[in-house]
């Protein structure tokens, strides 16, 4: 099961956060703060499976940004990593009808999430649900989002 998602820049400071077990709102950051502190102090040529405490992270930088992934014992570490880039590819899929380059590997890309963050969340929601993965073609992901556009284009 995944426990939560994170998606955080080279500072270390979170850009977006997706929970999927209970966690106080309190020990979150604290939570945050190792958990991207354990995958940026890493080295490129190292695993990007980490154990922590109880859990796996599993992990994958995107120009500036990580994505983190916690998730439980019994989850294929493979089928998360695979996950991490079908979510970025979506991302890329859907930013990108704007822009001529590739969203994540462009500057602007940590910009566009913390300015549309509903909208990622939305893809996130229509990947993953209650900690399980639920979609990964990427088309039938973006149909709510592009649904909503074309609404919206239309007021």
């Amino acid at each position: 099961m995944i426990k939560f998602l994170l998606m955080v820049n080279k500072q270390g400071q979170t850009r977006l956060s997706k929970y999927y077990e209970q966690v106080d709102i309190e020990k979150r950051p604290s939570l945050e703060t190792d958990v991207v502190k354990r995958c940026l102090s890493r080295k490129k040529e190292e695993c990007s499976f980490v154990e922590y405490k109880d859990f796996r992270l599993v992990y994958r930088q995107y120009a500036a940004l990580f994505i983190v992934v916690g998730i439980s014992d019994t989850e294929n570490e493979l089928s998360i990593y695979e996950l991490v880039h079908n979510f970025v590819e979506v991302l890329d899929k859907y930013f990108s009808r704007v822009k001529s380059k590739l969203f994540f590997l462009s500057s602007q890309s940590e910009l566009d999430i913390m300015f549309n963050l509903d909208k990622v969340h939305i893809i996130i929601d229509e990947i993953i649900q209650n900690g399980h993965i639920v979609e990964t073609n990427k088309n039938r992901i973006l149909a709510p989002l592009l649904a909503l556009d074309k609404m919206a284009e239309a007021h």
